[in-house]
């Protein structure tokens, strides 16, 4: 049997395709690129903006059109709060939802086993989704750690170097414009033993540096006796893992103790990925975000201050804005402009035109932004994170660092990442691939 797979969306997405995909290698089938002719087509889908969900249908279509008699399998966040629309489209034969991932291997192995295997079976929602503040997911699988499991996943590594560790999912924020906590149901954790089962794994297969991921990864630990701290540790005395990178933490959840114990000499980079979605605390306020921009700017003096030193690397600081919120006139706007550029001056800015979703309560909101303005307003954002890109590798200019060398290589040269997120590039030498080398910036 032959199986296809693409991935939308966040790292968390591409670390589950990865185990689906380890799944039926072991099953004895064959991976396949999308666009040749397979059994089974597996698509992780996205929900996040509509044109994402517009991206999943079309590539539904494209296998359908490759492949007429396949059967296109559907999860991801699309499948969880649309699956019924997604059983409209013609060849789509399984749905998975965000309760059902754990049985998806199995469950499209048997039934392709099966003589009768033409009925999808399709996660469906009760009711329309509200408001949701307070309110629990319906999800069988969205449990604390200490009372059950939430579905593990780690991708096989980029190039042998690079892995994506999920350890949390789900989130409990409800903020107004997301619909995440519907997708993924709410925050839990993967248990800090099965996590290090993971990471072991990870390191038997020679990858050096492991990515960890979630929805909000400082969340990790709610509700039971592990912390986020207790996970640091841990996964920092696994022998053969040898870089760590931080994905996707809420500034109210990095906490001093955290940040201390990283600078204290640690497998932990210089390297945090942060949202910030407005710079405007009238914004942040107004679609429920746990912070305002004083707390996240002390946050960012802090990692600075704690890691920083005189001759040594800068943090790279990643910062996911959304433009065009419900109501962002130019002057909100403006504040979120010169807050990235005189006060916070990150490495990158994570830019993504606001767009509304079904069911959220900013969608209901009058005071949408015009298609235009988001457009426009995203390219000064883009172009002001050219202009700090550029800043911070010139900051680093001439300072020591360190690169994890990938074994691509293009027109003679391959590349690598410093710990502190700088691409280098080099003359390809086969010699120096997954390994770590000192070098000047």
């Amino acid at each position: 049997m032959k199986i296809a797979f693409t991935t939308l969306g966040c790292k968390l997405n591409y670390a589950e395709t990865s185990t689906y995909e380890r799944g039926f290698l072991a099953a004895g089938w064959e991976v396949v690129p999308w666009s040749s002719v397979a059994d089974v087509y597996l698509m992780n889908s996205c929900s996040v903006t509509e044109m994402a969900e517009k991206k999943s249908r079309n590539y539904i279509r494209r296998a359908h059109k490759t492949a007429p008699d396949a059967r296109i399998v559907v999860t991801g966040c699309y499948a969880q709060l649309r699956g019924d629309k997604l059983l409209e489209i013609d060849g789509v034969w399984k749905v998975f939802g965000a309760n059902e991932k754990s049985k998806l291997v199995n469950e499209v192995l048997d039934g392709t086993r099966s003589e009768n295997c033409a009925h999808p079976r399709a996660h469906k929602r009760e009711g329309p989704i509200e408001d949701g503040r307070g309110r629990e997911a319906t999800f069988s699988e969205c449990v604390p750690s200490k009372t059950g499991s939430t579905f593990g996943a780690y991708s096989s590594g980029e190039e042998r170097t690079r892995s994506f560790l999920k350890v949390q999912d789900g989130c409990d924020n409800f903020c107004a414009y997301c619909t995440v906590p519907y997708a993924r149901g709410r925050s839990r954790s993967i248990p800090l033993c099965e996590v290090e089962k993971m990471a072991r794994d990870i390191a038997a297969k020679g990858v050096k540096e492991v990515v960890l991921t979630g929805v909000n990864t400082g969340d990790y630990g709610r509700g039971t006796d592990e912390s986020f701290l207790d996970l640091l540790k841990m996964l920092n005395g696994i022998e053969g893992i040898e870089r760590y990178r931080i994905s996707s933490i809420e500034p109210n959840l990095i906490t001093e103790e955290i940040v201390d114990w990283i600078a204290s000499g640690t497998k932990f980079l210089r390297h945090f990925h942060i949202p910030l979605q407005s710079g405007s605390d009238t914004l942040l306020k107004k679609v429920g975000r746990r912070y305002d921009t004083a707390l996240f700017a002390s946050r960012i003096d802090y990692i600075r201050s704690a890691m920083e030193r005189p001759g040594q690397s800068k943090v790279f600081f990643g910062i996911d804005v959304i433009v065009g919120l419900p109501g962002e006139t130019e002057e909100l706007f403006m504040e979120t402009y010169r807050f990235l550029k005189e006060r916070i001056r990150p490495a990158f800015i994570h830019v993504f035109p606001y767009s509304r979703r079904p069911g959220t309560r900013a969608a209901t909101w009058p005071d949408q932004v015009q298609d235009s303005v988001k457009t426009e307003r995203v390219a000064r954002l883009e172009a002001l994170c050219e202009e700090l890109h550029a800043a911070f590798v010139a900051e680093n200019k001439g300072l020591p660092e360190q690169v994890l060398w990938e074994s691509a290589q293009k027109d003679g040269v391959m590349g690598g990442y410093t710990g502190n997120y700088i691409r280098i590039e080099r003359p390809f030498d086969a010699s120096k691939a997954n390994t770590i080398e000192d070098i000047v910036i």
